[in-house]
């Protein structure tokens, strides 16, 4: 294959995911301007209907209604919504899965075009839901530490609000005024259901259900027992921000002897596949053995030894705190 057509191949795939990123865009901003009308009270200034009420195509519309029936049948329990919750990012489970079924299309032929050879392109397609899993993980765990160390603080804030005579949801109101995402979004999201007639320790039970997070927990709990109780809400709350700063104190030095390791294994598994890139890109001919015969079954057997020593390895870093 020559230049030109790499070069074809690679401006198409590019064109593709552009396509996908605007509709994706507009999609957004579109449940974005929704909210907006939503959070205005009434008659305060007149908004634009056409931004929200405008449809999607009929194939669009009919692709993602299908692949939600797809999601439907094999995750019953909705945990890929759920994960996209937790990770924030804006879409419905059956926009995602259309959007990673259009990125594996395309990575599966760039990585053909580029080393000619249909092999990696079908690995390729193959290990995009992978990453596209890995991608929510990633956010869910870069929020997660985010709001753990955030939490003593907010909760300091809360207790000395609640010293100063402010009422419980009050003292919360005030604490997302002053902190940063994601305390301030996860708060808001608790006043919010609050105001709509529910109890706000039944709103920081379902917060703590959606983000899996056992300091959370612990505080819902404790709070929920201290209502039973009775006794001083703020000396509650300050006694747990002192633990859970504690804790995060260990969590962040076990972070840091853990950190050679885990770094390991990402280079331990992505040496040797950058590797077979560069080779087969810069001499096709050296690699060719292993495409037909017993070649194949090396390869897997090679990309099985290469993951199982991956997970291996992050499972022996892997310390809870």
């Amino acid at each position: 294959m020559n230049g030109t057509e790499v070069l074809a191949a690679v401006m198409v795939g590019l064109g593709l995911a552009m396509v996908v990123v605007g509709v994706l865009s507009r999609f957004r901003a579109r449940t974005e301007s929704l909210a907006d009308i939503l959070d205005l009270p009434y008659g305060e200034r007149d908004v634009a209907i056409e931004p929200v009420s405008e449809t999607r195509s009929p194939l669009v519309t009919d692709t993602v209604e299908l692949a939600s029936r797809m999601v439907a049948q094999f995750d019953a329990r909705g945990s890929l919504q759920r994960q996209l919750e937790r990770a924030r990012v804006p879409l419905r489970s059956g926009e995602f899965v259309v959007v990673t079924s259009c990125a594996a299309l395309v990575f599966g032929l760039l990585l053909s075009a580029v080393t000619e050879q249909w092999l990696f392109g079908v690995a390729g397609a193959g290990a995009t839901p992978f990453l596209a899993k890995a991608y929510l993980a990633r956010r869910i765990d870069k929020r997660q530490k985010a709001f753990e160390e955030q939490l003593p603080e907010a909760l300091s804030i809360i207790a000395s609000s609640l010293s100063a005579g402010h009422t419980f949801l009050r003292a919360i109101q005030m604490m997302c005024e002053e902190s940063q995402p994601p305390m301030s979004e996860e708060f808001q999201r608790v006043v919010a259901e609050t105001r709509l007639g529910g109890s706000v320790v039944d709103a920081l039970d379902r917060m703590a259900r959606r983000l899996d997070i056992k300091d959370l927990v612990w505080v819902v709990q404790a709070i929920r027992i201290q209502q039973q109780v009775g006794g001083k809400l703020a000396d509650l709350l300050h006694t747990l921000a002192d633990f859970i700063r504690a804790r995060e104190e260990i969590r962040r030095e076990v972070d840091v002897l853990t950190a050679e390791g885990r770094i390991s294994a990402w280079v331990l598994t992505g040496l040797p596949v950058l590797i077979m890139l560069a080779v087969q890109i810069t001499n096709p001919a050296y690699l060719q053995p292993f495409y037909q015969g017993w070649g194949i079954f090396v390869l897997g057997m090679t990309a099985a030894s290469v993951l199982a020593g991956f997970f291996i390895i992050r499972r022996m870093v892997k310390i809870e705190v």
